[in-house]
């Protein structure tokens, strides 16, 4: 097997939570060496935040919970006080030998410690070194924190989320996972990746990354911030209703619900052919896509009551059958039985010491040539701390004095 896309590349994690570990948890299941970064005792705040936590073999407490697992495998956990000047000179070593540091500290917090980019620049000029904020190193909001509801909030998304207007429930929604976090992750390693390319490319020159919760959650509004530039007008929460094509929603049936999307002029005759009402596919009303999106709210009531008629299996065969995009709405127990998913590999397990058969959700990218397959578990607490500075000419002695001293 040929080694890993980012085999060679080594990263320096300073990142807490969820937005900065997600994107160095992506990295280092493409092989990036990650040297996480963790304050001693506690470690990453993540660690507590709540349960579940894996079960200790003997009944003690520990820090390693769901939140933690889902953004940390496959790294290397490093104990360090970086607010102790010893701390921060093993920071600097560190990042002496490393291709790339990252951190999402308050903007500024670092520059007290000498561990910002110009500071470790002057000693890596080749380092790529990505800050991870609720809202960016400029501006007047630079020097707040950001958590991802917030930035739900902030950036319009709870604004086009939810019910419909005049529904019971209506207003602004907060969606249910920490989807700015992720999105965040995601740019930080796209910028981490085009960096890597252009110092390889254009003569080895590193430079600094500015990624933020709040520059990510604008952008991922695509169509809908772009109807507002165009018109002026903010799109109305649409609730389970779809994004283009119509009709587009959850469609009650007799025992559960279902999700359909009807994209184009064609599927929408052939949905009206399931249903029984072909009739609808020539009413001027519904016609043409367009016609659809004016006349939607009718368009959506009649099909509500014509999916009422028979079960959720029924009309997703026949739905199938016809080219019509539809599918369940499943829980998670039903996500992960699902066969496809299934084949997809999307579970998988790895050793961990408080639990040798642990379940983890496998990285999305697959590859033909380079495929991601070895997966470890998240490291406990400070596992990697001695072999980790080890390699930076910490002796046996000189690691003993700075544990004594809590330094590490």
């Amino acid at each position: 097997m040929s080694a890993l896309p980012l085999s060679g590349i080594k990263i320096l994690d300073l990142t807490r939570v969820l937005a900065g570990p997600l994107s160095a948890q992506m990295l280092a299941d493409l092989g990036a060496e990650v040297i996480k970064i963790e304050r001693p005792g506690g470690g990453d705040d993540a660690r507590a935040f709540g349960p579940p936590y894996l079960k200790d073999p003997e009944g003690k407490a520990n820090n390693n919970n769901s939140f933690y697992l889902c953004a940390n495998r496959n790294k290397k956990s490093v104990t360090v006080n970086i607010a102790t000047p010893e701390g921060q000179e093993i920071i600097r070593e560190l990042a002496k030998t490393c291709d790339v540091m990252m951190e999402n500290y308050k903007v500024g917090d670092l520059k007290r410690y000498k561990l910002d980019y110009e500071t470790i620049k002057a000693i890596n000029p080749g380092i790529i070194y990505c800050s991870v904020t609720g809202f960016g190193q400029s501006g007047p909001y630079a020097p707040r924190a950001g958590y991802d509801a917030i930035l739900q909030a902030m950036g319009g998304l709870m604004s086009v989320t939810g019910h419909l207007d005049g529904e019971p429930g209506a207003g602004p929604m907060k969606v249910g996972p920490s989807i700015v976090d992720y999105m965040t992750g995601m740019n930080s390693s796209i910028g981490i990746l085009a960096a890597l390319y252009h110092r390889k490319a254009n003569g080895g020159e590193g430079q600094h990354v500015d990624v933020c919760l709040f520059d990510t959650v604008i952008a991922s509004l695509s169509h809908y911030a772009q109807i507002y530039l165009v018109n002026g007008q903010t799109p109305p929460r649409r609730g389970t209703w779809g994004n283009g094509g119509m009709p587009a929603g959850v469609f009650r049936c007799t025992d559960g619900e279902l999700m359909l999307v009807v994209g184009n002029d064609g599927q929408f005759q052939r949905t009206c052919d399931v249903l029984g009402a072909p009739e609808l596919a020539t009413d001027p009303r519904f016609v043409k896509n367009n016609d659809r999106v004016v006349h939607g709210k009718e368009i959506m009531a009649i099909f509500a009551g014509l999916f009422l008629k028979k079960p959720v299996a029924y009309w997703l065969e026949e739905l199938e059958k016809a080219g019509v995009p539809s599918g369940p709405i499943n829980d998670f127990s039903q996500v992960f039985a699902d066969p496809h998913v299934q084949s997809r590999g999307m579970q998988v397990r790895v050793d961990h010491p408080l639990e040798p058969d642990l379940s983890l959700i496998r990285n999305a990218i697959t590859f033909s040539g380079t495929p991601v397959k070895d997966y470890r578990a998240p490291p406990l607490l400070g596992a990697d701390t001695k072999d980790v500075l080890a390699t930076i000419g910490y002796d046996e002695a000189k690691v003993e004095a700075l544990k004594a001293q809590k330094i590490i």
